[in-house]
């Protein structure tokens, strides 16, 4: 009997036919690679030291969904993880998910690509894989592999975590230009993992809140501030061996040039922040609101002095300052970068817009960066009174595919 998966070319004999770009003429996998796409249109190279959608200039558009593995048998998750590479680098290039495509298989059969984003272009398309702690449990003998990084994180004052929107075994972060194409990608893959993942909760992002490269002008979150002035880019190279990128040496060598990716969805009390005076709101975040030049300052990217006072003698940037807060020199020099996205998933039962900010930060330890950074935020924020941490996700994303022979979490598996 042919199943289902045979007929659709997605056995483990599919996957690596499907992974060297096997298809009919010149596959644009064969293109030369460039460093980042040069226009919303192009596709972003998939293969590489580290996984595309990190570093990468941030995209404006996201669909991040976390699933459930529902199979215990590895070597089905491993298939899952070759498929999904297959099918991630036709994807990115701008191509359908299968070799046959939307339209090009048996017609008795179901399509092997669900067909939205037909005649759309490649519009800068990333996707990123990450594993949650929740998959080094017995079941596919991974414990002894479970990074110390992946402690799970503390209970931060005042969060109010929905557990059905936290968490998973594993998660796809899938950025685009066009929304189409981003959710298109993730339906995909959703698809390919039939009967041997579900999905947990998904979260669709629009309008990015950080810049992750000098050529990006800084965005602004709903709160209407300019976010992420000072977030690491991909020119700061020293910075993001030193911040960003795991090593061998860090504990588990099949993480080196992977990174450890922190969510969090935080929704904000917009209707409240937007009756507050703009000099509070100024002094909450420690900038001004239109240029987003630190308080006592002229321009956005001057440097932050926290010892600067005004007339009265007191400091323009508060100790409770949002800014002041945040910065590496409160922490031991410890940074993130970050490339979260601003939602909107319509309003409550009283009328209030449920929006706000979901966040995204990679760096090298959650341990030593984002935990002690979020508790002093947690404990100390004004910015608090506004806003509620409502999910959380805490994944590790491993280093990049090296080529058509390779699968995402071959390191893992087999090294």
């Amino acid at each position: 009997m042919v199943t289902r998966r045979k007929l659709l070319g997605l056995g483990a004999a599919g996957a690596a036919v499907l992974g060297a770009g096997a298809v009919a003429g010149r596959s644009v996998l064969d293109d030369p690679p460039q460093a980042h796409a040069s226009s919303t249109a192009d596709p972003v190279p998939f293969y590489g030291e580290h996984q595309a959608g990190i570093v990468t200039p941030a995209q404006d558009r996201l669909h991040f969904t976390a699933f459930d593995v529902i199979t215990d048998d590895r070597a089905e998750l491993v298939e899952l993880l070759q498929e999904w590479t297959a099918a991630a680098a036709r994807l990115t290039q701008g191509k359908e998910a299968g070799s046959f495509g939307a339209v090009g298989g048996a017609p008795e059969a179901a399509p092997d690509d669900t067909g939205e984003a037909l005649g759309l272009p490649a519009s800068g398309l990333t996707l990123t894989i990450g594993f949650g702690a929740s998959l080094f449990d017995e079941r596919f003998g991974l414990a002894a592999k479970r990074p110390a990084q992946l402690a799970p994180l503390p209970k931060f004052p005042g969060e109010r975590l929905d557990p059905a929107i936290s968490g998973g075994d594993l998660c796809v972060q899938a950025c685009a230009h066009d929304p189409q194409v981003a959710v298109h990608a993730i339906r995909n893959l959703a698809r390919i993992g039939f009967g041997r993942v579900s999905v947990r909760w998904s979260q669709l992002g629009f309008g990015r809140t950080s810049s992750t490269s000098r050529n990006q002008v800084t965005p602004r979150n709903l709160m209407g501030f300019k976010d992420g002035t000072n977030n690491l880019k991909l020119e700061d190279a020293a910075l993001l061996n030193d911040q960003l990128w795991a090593a061998a040496g860090d504990g588990s060598p099949w993480m080196a040039g992977g990174s450890y990716l922190v969510t969090r969805k935080i929704r904000m009390m917009v209707e409240t922040w937007d009756r507050t005076s703009l000099a509070e709101q100024e002094q909450i975040f420690g900038r001004t609101k239109g240029e987003g030049a630190p308080l006592g300052g002229k321009a956005e990217f001057d440097e932050l002095d926290f010892a600067a006072k005004g007339p009265d003698g007191k400091p323009y940037i508060s100790d409770v300052a949002h800014v002041r807060l945040a910065h590496p020199s409160s922490h031991g020099g410890a940074r993130l970068l970050r490339r979260g996205y601003n939602f909107v998933d319509g309003s409550d039962g009283l009328g209030r817009l449920d929006a706000g900010l979901f966040f995204i930060a990679y760096q090298r330890d959650p341990r030593r960066q984002f935990v002690p950074i979020q508790l002093s935020l947690a404990r100390h924020d004004v910015l608090n009174e506004y806003i509620q941490h409502v999910s959380s996700g805490l994944f590790a994303c491993p280093p990049g595919v090296r080529d058509a022979g390779d699968y995402w979490g071959r390191t893992l598996f087999e090294g």
